[in-house]
């Protein structure tokens, strides 16, 4: 479904990407980890249309997608949820999932994907009438992610879904991940830790200094050494390789 070739990207002269290849197939469960300034916000950056690559290629179903801008992406299929949700926080509940369904003519179905992710996500729809600001972290990522999910994408982006949120809202924000997944979509997710990733994903990347430093299947890599080795740089050659 995506696949990424030589990418390289970054903001001047810092090159925060340095020949990526990464690829997702349809269904999967895909997590970037790594440490702080890897490259992984950038990643999602530059395949959302954000950034333009200075170097490499993009597709997406089949199709080149690299420098085009974000909402024609968003028309292919393609969702992005940002770090840091980006909600609308003066507008309500009900108005944050309004705009996301605006690209949409099936006013029917996007109706009925309103009840569905106000059935996922029950305290938005107690939270229905209220200003999206006075939500808490987690109940603004679930809003962020449900928004997402109103553009009926066929891939969904998720930045540091967990960053800022305590332990057991981070199961539920995890447990949603799992049932949209059941559900059909395909899910490229980026993470710092690695702590809650192994049982919810199909394939990890660890990136390093804007490279990737391991790739391999979840259940490969379930020991957590490998990760360990990649994702802190102590025995990175041999990491690399694995």
């Amino acid at each position: 479904m995506l696949e990424i070739r030589g990418v390289s990207a970054g903001y001047g002269r810092l090159e925060a990407l340095k020949s990526v290849d990464l690829t997702v197939a349809k269904g999967e469960v895909v997590f970037v980890v790594g440490p702080n300034g890897a490259g992984k916000s950038t990643l999602l950056k530059t395949v959302s249309g954000l950034m333009a690559p200075s170097a490499g290629t993009i597709a997406f179903n089949g199709e080149t997608i690299a420098g085009e801008p974000p909402e024609r992406l968003c028309c292919r299929g393609l969702a992005l949820v940002p770090e840091g949700r980006s909600i609308f926080r003066t507008l309500t509940v009900e108005e944050n999932l309004s705009v996301a369904a605006m690209i949409r003519s099936d006013r029917d179905a996007a109706a009925a994907d309103r009840e569905r992710v106000l059935d996922l996500f029950p305290i938005l729809r107690s939270r229905y009438h209220g200003v999206a600001g006075h939500l808490s972290g987690g109940e603004q990522q679930q809003l962020a992610i449900a928004r997402a999910i109103l553009q009926r994408p066929l891939m969904m982006m998720i930045d540091e879904p967990s960053l800022g949120l305590a332990p057991l809202v981070i199961d539920q924000v995890y447990e949603s991940l799992r049932q949209l997944n059941a559900d059909g979509l395909t899910l490229l997710v980026v993470e710092q830790s690695t702590a809650r990733i192994l049982d919810l994903a199909s394939r990890i990347y660890v990136l390093r200094n804007g490279h990737v430093a391991l790739e391999g299947a979840a259940c490969d890599l379930a020991d957590g050494h490998a990760l360990e080795e990649a994702y802190f740089g102590y025995g990175a050659g041999r990491a690399a390789q694995a």
